[in-house]
């Protein structure tokens, strides 16, 4: 006969863990005063339960650590709790903790261990130290905090209450996205920006409108993990320079609570929530511009705050003498395809998909995520592979900045897996000397222009392009026709910094000028580059503030400047009104010529899919001294009917006569972009042949 059990007390409805039935029948330890038990050793970082929280961490080369409580804000703990040997599996550490209330408190760690650098093991028992599944981090909550760097960081425990209601991704294919790369801080930080809440989430999420009218459907933030400013702050002629890009991670779970708009405390992550639901309501995705190649730990100089104490030669590429390897130019190199360091990055990224629900990752430096741990490339790295397979990553976009600061340049060779795209640097830097007239540049032009063919097999790696012209690291687009050097004086470092190769051309003066004729110019050079831009197969992205001039003074390396340098001066766009409406009027044509975009059926009325033209038609290779570049793209598509769109350029200093592709007896040309004016109007072509006006950009399209 069975006797009747009573049921163990279950969790509340509110609980973010399912704890064991049994749980509540083992009896408890006492350590420092607080009833504890072992933990959930499956659950990393500190998770709220009902009753108390779990604080799981692990360590393969530790042998004790102590877990420390803080009273919100202070620098000292006033509780020590050791975990006893006895709750310790494996290499990892879990205990939970019960009454504690995650609104009196943040934590940290201690880890002891042997110290034997020229092996890579520098534990110290000393150093408070960050836990590195950290979900929100205290110590340098306000932007320019002056206390030294790594110092204390400390977390919090988060309440993830977020609703984020029937919401669902908006699911873009790759071919109909338009990227718009953005800095949090610096899109509204200036007073011209007009925010309610100046350089954070909530001010971005007012400019929501903007970019919805603007017609941009993501949005790739540049780095919003928690990282340090600070990080090799220092003043230069009175100005304060800061790490203002955000390259450097502290924390790779935690957002940067120096971008919202006001105290999240233990709900840490709501703003940057609020964004990503209004973005996608919106129709707009949120990309994540993440940095797993290094952390701002930096080299053997640089400050110890988490990695470093937790598994220094399992976190780090280390040398044979103990040393970092710095394939990232930061100082040291994360070990991306170690099994522990493998296992972090995929949680993390499951995590901002699952709790911030981000539409795409776009990776900083990633063929350091293709080493292996004596930093040489990989054919098949397990860490991309995981990425491209994983079930919950199924459906983000995975874009990949195919190189290194090591040497080590994958562009159109990034292992895929026909599943990641790249930033396509060929494209840049062949379609920049190709607009400012380069010589023998019509060919690669024509390339980049068909969606880099050549690059990428179509069959094996669909819309694998990323074209761009400008990112946030270079030239503005305004000053890649203003600048024939760079200007990083401003930067302290005599001018060294920043490339060198920017293939710009300043249209006769350099820098600011009231010439009439100059500015035209730019302006032209400006719309050139747009319009080729939105007339490549391939994904295109470019920076915010190009579509109203915004300038850098040409400073094309702004990485310290938190100033206007940086920042975007929205009375630009007044002043700009004409080429904002030809950057909104170039992107109402791509969505409305799918052709452009994407190859539909392999041709239509008797035309390719793609075709090459010069100043006559049907033209397979160019001749070195050619200015002259035709793009034809044609299909058909169902319930439309055929597309055909003709892309001209002129990177001439002259003007051109030039005859298009005799179209069926039913169909004629009709003139639907012309750079040369500011304002677009549409007109219908007489026969075949037309004009073209020295460096401009025409598009025509069949009627």
């Amino acid at each position: 006969m069975r006797t009747k059990r009573t049921p163990a007390p279950q969790p509340d409805s509110g609980s973010d863990v399912v704890l064991p039935r049994r749980i509540h029948l083992v009896p408890l330890d006492n350590i420092a005063g607080f009833d504890v038990r072992p933990g959930l050793y499956e659950t990393n970082g500190a998770t709220a339960i009902p009753g108390g929280v779990n604080f799981t961490v692990h360590s393969h080369g530790a042998t004790s650590i102590e877990l420390l409580l803080f009273h919100r804000e202070q620098d000292e703990p006033f509780a020590v709790l050791p975990f006893p040997e006895h709750y310790r599996i494996g290499n990892v550490y879990s205990m939970i903790v019960f009454k504690l209330d995650i609104e009196e408190f943040e934590y940290a760690y201690r880890v002891d261990g042997p110290y034997e650098p020229e092996q890579g093991l520098i534990f110290d028992n000393t150093r408070y130290l960050l836990d590195p599944y950290a979900k929100a981090v205290t110590g340098q909550s306000a932007w320019g905090n002056t206390t030294p760097y790594g110092q204390h960081y400390k977390a919090r425990v988060v309440k993830d209450d977020f609703d984020w209601g029937k919401m669902a991704s908006p699911l873009i294919p790759t071919e109909d996205l338009i990227i718009y790369e953005l800095h949090v801080r610096g899109f509204t930080k200036d007073g011209s920006s007009g925010v309610e809440h100046p350089g954070t989430f909530a001010g971005l999420m007012e400019k929501l409108d903007y970019l919805q009218d603007l017609g941009v459907n993501a949005i790739e933030l540049m780095p919003i993990f928690e990282f340090d400013e600070m990080l090799d702050y220092r003043e230069f002629n009175g100005q304060k320079l800061y790490n203002y890009w955000g390259y450097n991670t502290v924390s790779f779970f935690a957002p940067n609570t120096s971008y919202t708009a006001s105290s999240e405390y233990n709900r840490e992550g709501n703003e940057l929530k609020r964004l990503i639901k209004a973005c996608n309501e919106r129709g707009i995705e949120v990309y994540l511009d993440v940095v797993f190649n290094h952390t701002a730990e930096g080299n053997e100089m640089g400050p110890f705050f988490s990695f470093k104490g937790f598994d220094n030669n399992i976190y780090y590429l280390l040398t044979p003498e103990g040393y970092y390897y710095n394939f990232s130019g930061c100082g040291n190199t994360l070990n991306c395809n170690h099994p522990i360091v493998h296992q972090m990055i995929m949680d993390c990224l499951r995590y901002w998909v699952t709790t911030y629900r981000v539409d795409g990752f776009r990776f900083d430096l990633a063929s350091i995520l293709g080493r292996d741990e004596k930093g040489a490339p990989m054919v098949s790295p397990p860490l991309l592979r995981a990425m491209a397979f994983d079930p919950i990553l199924g459906d983000v976009k995975l874009i990949a900045e195919a190189w290194d600061a090591g040497g080590l340049y994958q562009v159109g060779t990034f292992p895929a897996w026909n599943r990641w795209i790249e930033w396509n640097g060929r494209y840049r830097d062949d379609l920049r000397r190709y607009i400012k007239g380069d010589q023998g540049m019509a060919q690669a032009a024509a390339l980049r222009m068909a969606g880099s063919r050549d690059i990428y097999d179509p069959a094996a790696r669909h819309n694998a392009s990323v074209n761009f012209l400008t990112c946030h690291d270079g030239f503005t687009l305004h000053d890649l026709f203003a600048y024939n050097q760079k200007h990083n004086e401003k930067n302290g470092w005599n001018n060294t910094d920043g490339a060198n190769d920017n293939n710009s051309w300043n249209c006769g003066v350099e820098g600011e000028t009231n010439d009439p004729e100059i500015n035209a110019l730019r302006q032209r050079m400006t719309r050139n580059a747009f319009a080729l831009l939105m007339c490549s197969r391939g994904i295109p992205m470019f920076l915010a503030g190009d579509e109203f001039g915004n300038t850098q003074f040409g400073n094309n390396n702004a990485y310290c400047q938190d100033n206007i340098t940086s920042w975007l001066d929205w009375s630009l766009l007044e002043k700009n009104q004409g080429l904002y409406r030809f950057f909104r009027y170039m992107i109402r044509f791509r969505k409305e010529h799918k052709v452009v975009r994407t190859d539909m059926s392999g041709g239509a009325c008797g035309f390719p899919d793609v075709s090459f033209h010069g100043v006559a038609p049907w033209r397979e290779q160019f001749d070195p001294h050619d200015h002259y570049v035709g793009v034809m793209f044609s299909g058909a598509e169902r319930n439309v009917g055929p597309q055909i769109v003709y892309v001209a350029s002129n990177s001439y200093w002259g003007q051109l006569d030039a005859a298009l592709p005799q179209l069926p007896a039913s169909m004629r040309w009709e003139c639907v972009v012309n750079t040369w004016d500011e304002e677009q109007h549409t007109w219908m072509v007489d026969g075949n042949c037309f004009t073209i006006g020295p460096r401009s950009v025409m598009v025509f399209r069949a009627k």
